[in-house]
C-alpha cells in the first residue's frame, strides 16, 4: 500500500465524516493504493461509528493528548507514505498531490505552508496568525537552520519509516515542532509545498489552547537547542560582564550624570560567573544528550572536549583560583597595611571583587571538569568468567566456547 492518511480525533462528530469521504474520493480518483486511518482519542460522541460508515479504518488510541494520537495511528498505518490532518474539515483532503509528488521524489517529510497557499479569514485567530506562528517558525529557523516557513502546519506527509526512526516522544501539540526539528537534525531531505487553511467546520472551541501549547512548543525548541538556550546567552552576558568589569576596574566611569563605580563591578562580576556556568550547563548537556542520542554530536563539541582533558581542566581552575588567591593576599596585605582599621573600600573592592570572582570560576572550571569527565565514561561490560560466548573465527558457523 502507498498512502495512509491518519487523522486525529477526539469528539469531532460535526467534521470527521466530512473528511474521511474528502480523503477517500481523493484516494479513488488518483488512482493511489491506499486508506484512511482515524485515530481516536476517546470521544464519547460517536465519531469513531461515523468515520468507519464514511470509509476509514479506526484506532483507539487510550493514552490522551494529540501527539500520541497521530503516533498510535502512524504505527497503525499500512501505508508506505502517511499525509496527517486535523479532522475539523479546516485542511483540503481533495488536493494531497503535491505531498504524494514530493514523496515519490524522495523526500522524507514535506510539510504545508497555509501562508503560502492562503488562509481563508476567520481560519486562523490573529494572535497565532500574525504573533504565534510566526515567532516560534522564525525560532525554530533561527536555532536549527531549518527552511521550514510553517513550522505548525497540520497537513503535512512523510514515509513512515523516516518517521519511525526519529523515535518522536511528544505526547501534546508540540508533536508538530518535534517532527520538523528531529528531522531536520537527522538531516532528513525536507521539502515545503503550498496549502490552504479554510475555517473549521466545528460550533465548539478547538481543542488548541493559545498560551498553553505555544509555551509547549517554544519549551520544546528551548530544550533540544542547547546552544540557544546556554551558550549564545552565556557567551553573551559574560563578555559583557567581563567588558564591564575592565572599564570600571581601574576607576569610576562618569557618562554625563551617571557614575559607574564598585557597584557596578560588582555585578560585572555576577555577570561573568553567570556567563560561565551557562556555557558549562551547555557543555554538560552536549555531552549527555550526545551520549543518550536525544542530540546529534556535534563536531565542535568534540574537538573542545578533546582538547579540555581533566588535567588540563585541573591545571587551568588551578592557575585562575592561584591568581584570585594572590589578589586576595594582597587585599589582606593592604587591610594589615591599615592595622586592619577601617578602608576605602571604593579603593579595596577593585581588587577583592576580581580576585573572589576568580576563585569562583576556579572552583566552577575544575568542578565543571570533573563532572565533563563523569559524564563520558563509557559503560562496558564483560562476559563473566566461566561464560559461554559465541564466536566466529575465519567466517566459519558461529559455535559456543568456553572462555
Amino acid at each position: 500500500m502507498e498512502l495512509t492518511v491518519v487523522m486525529p480525533c477526539l469528539n469531532e462528530a460535526e467534521t470527521v465524516a466530512t473528511c474521511v469521504r474528502k480523503a477517500v474520493k481523493f484516494i479513488a480518483d488518483s488512482g493511489i493504493s491506499g486508506e484512511v486511518v482515524v485515530a481516536d482519542n476517546g470521544s464519547t460522541d460517536g465519531s469513531q461509528q461515523l468515520a468507519r460508515d464514511a470509509g476509514a479504518r479506526v484506532v483507539d488510541i487510550q493514552d490522551k493528548g494529540y501527539g500520541n494520537a497521530l503516533m498510535g495511528g502512524i504505527l497503525a498505518a499500512r501505508g508506505e507514505y502517511v499525509i496527517m490532518g486535523d479532522a475539523d474539515d479546516s485542511y483540503d483532503f481533495t488536493n494531497l498531490m503535491p505531498f504524494i509528488e514530493e514523496l515519490r521524489k524522495g523526500s522524507d517529510l514535506v510539510m504545508g505552508n497555509r501562508f503560502k497557499g492562503g488562509i481563508e479569514p476567520g481560519a486562523m485567530p490573529r494572535l497565532h496568525k500574525y504573533l504565534g506562528n510566526p515567532v516560534l517558525s522564525f525560532v525554530g529557523r533561527l536555532f536549527f537552520r531549518s527552511k521550514i516557513g510553517d513550522f505548525h502546519c497540520g497537513l503535512r506527509g512523510f514515509r513512515k519509516d523516516s518517521a519511525i526512526a526519529l523515535g518522536l516522544q511528544a505526547t501534546g501539540m508540540e508533536f508538530a515542532s518535534e517532527m520538523v526539528v528531529k528531522a531536520t537534525l537527522a538531516k532528513q531531505k525536507i521539502t515545503e509545498v503550498p496549502t490552504t487553511l479554510k475555517k473549521d467546520g466545528r460550533s465548539r472551541p478547538p481543542h488548541l489552547r493559545s498560551w498553553r501549547d505555544g509555551w509547549r512548543h517554544l519549551r520544546f525548541l528551548l530544550l533540544f537547542s542547547p546552544r540557544w538556550l546556554f551558550f549564545v546567552p552565556g557567551i553573551v552576558i559574560g563578555t559583557a560582564g567581563i567588558v564591564i568589569g575592565a572599564a570600571v576596574a581601574a576607576g569610576p566611569i562618569t557618562i554625563g550624570s551617571v557614575t559607574f563605580d564598585v557597584d557596578t563591578l560588582v555585578a560585572a562580576s555576577a555577570m561573568v560567573v553567570i556567563g560561565f556556568q551557562a556555557v558549562l550547563f551547555w557543555l554538560f548537556t552536549q555531552v549527555y544528550a550526545g551520549a543518550e542520542g536525544f542530540l546529534p554530536e556535534e563536531p565542535k563539541v568534540q574537538r573542545l572536549l578533546e582538547k579540555l582533558s581533566l588535567e588540563r581542566g585541573l591545571i587551568a581552575g588551578a592557575a585562575i583560583g592561584l591568581a584570585g588567591l594572590g589578589g586576595l593576599i594582597f587585599s589582606l596585605t593592604y587591610w594589615h597595611a591599615n592595622k586592619f582599621g577601617q578602608l576605602n573600600y571604593e579603593h579595596a573592592l577593585r581588587l577583592m571583587v576580581p580576585s573572589v570572582t576568580a576563585l569562583v570560576l576556579s572552583c566552577q572550571l575544575i568542578l565543571g571538569t570533573f563532572f565533563l569527565s563523569i559524564l563520558g565514561i563509557k559503560q562496558t561490560r564483560h562476559t563473566p568468567v566461566g561464560a559461554t560466548a559465541t564466536i566466529n573465527v575465519n567466517d566459519e558457523p558461529a559455535t559456543a566456547r568456553r572462555l
